[in-house]
């Protein structure tokens, strides 16, 4: 059983002599304490009941052998905070799981040429071996050089095969993240950093709206979407009209699109009723 934050600050209220309403402090963890007769029932009306702790050093010495908490103010401090690590919730609590702890926070990053950035004020060269890719874990303090276009790959095979597509980059110095694993670290990093961003995903209904929502929405004029010369023509040619059909209902509102090449990208998708997915890039000779 684990003493969540808000029972914790409620126990420490009444450890400094405040006594709560028991309609106010409903917890099995409360009721245990009632029954133990660690804390104190006071009648306040017919049906109104007061509740307070007399004998502080017998409460402490429960929290301490019950839920290995030596310091109940410092437990609550510590408990608030958002980037509480397992360690310090062994310290506080013997408890590792005192409270979901994402470890692994951050994102994948890709090139195919060396990108010059700075981490925790040094400088580095994120430049993966063929076959391998760079985790950023401490994102906060990763800034790449303000030059470089930072690329996000909606779908993880174009992340993987990155070089085939350097053609459709060649006048770009890019890093390219990965929308995958999902999760708000990546779009948090591109709003405290001054680069351009430009979207990479499928040519269809679904990946603008993906775009829209979760990128364009947040980063305003850094972001742009990306769509490729001769796009009609590969619309054309390897389109997908089932996706179309599939697809059409989740057209995004015209209001909504400010970028011409997203306007010129619907008209191909119109005219030929097909949508084109991303992967098809990998396999152009460019």
């Amino acid at each position: 059983m684990k003493l969540s934050l808000s029972i914790a600050i409620q126990i420490q209220q009444m450890l400094e002599g405040v006594e709560l309403p028991s309609s106010k402090v409903k917890h099995i963890v409360i009721n245990k304490l009632v029954e133990d007769g660690l804390i104190h029932v006071r009648q306040a009306g017919r049906t109104r009941q007061m509740y307070s702790i007399r004998n502080t050093g017998a409460l402490k010495s429960y929290l301490s052998n019950q839920f290995g908490i030596d310091d109940l103010p410092n437990y609550i401090e510590n408990l608030s905070r958002e980037d509480l690590t397992r360690a310090e919730a062994v310290t506080i609590s013997s408890n590792s799981k005192l409270k979901r702890i994402r470890t692994f926070k951050g994102f994948l990053v890709h090139s195919y040429e060396p990108v010059k950035a700075f981490l925790s004020g040094n400088t580095i060269s994120v430049n993966p071996q063929e076959g391998t890719f760079t985790f950023i874990y401490d994102y906060e303090r990763f800034v790449p050089d303000k030059n470089i276009t930072i690329i996000g790959v909606e779908n993880p095979e174009n992340f993987r095969w990155a070089t085939k597509q350097k053609a459709f980059f060649r006048h770009l110095h890019p890093l390219f993240v990965s929308r995958y694993p999902q999760s708000n670290d990546l779009i948090k990093w591109l709003c405290a950093i001054p680069n351009q961003y430009l979207h990479f995903g499928d040519f269809d209904f679904e990946g603008i709206n993906i775009y829209l929502s979760e990128y364009k929405k947040y980063l305003g004029k850094k972001a742009s979407f990306f769509v490729p010369e001769r796009i009609d023509e590969m619309i054309q040619a390897k389109g997908n009209r089932d996706l179309y059909n599939k697809q059409i209902h989740l057209q995004p509102n015209d209001a909504l699109i400010e970028e011409q090449p997203i306007k010129d990208l619907f008209k191909s998708v119109h005219k030929y009723k097909k949508v084109l997915e991303q992967e098809y890039l990998i396999t152009l000779e460019v």
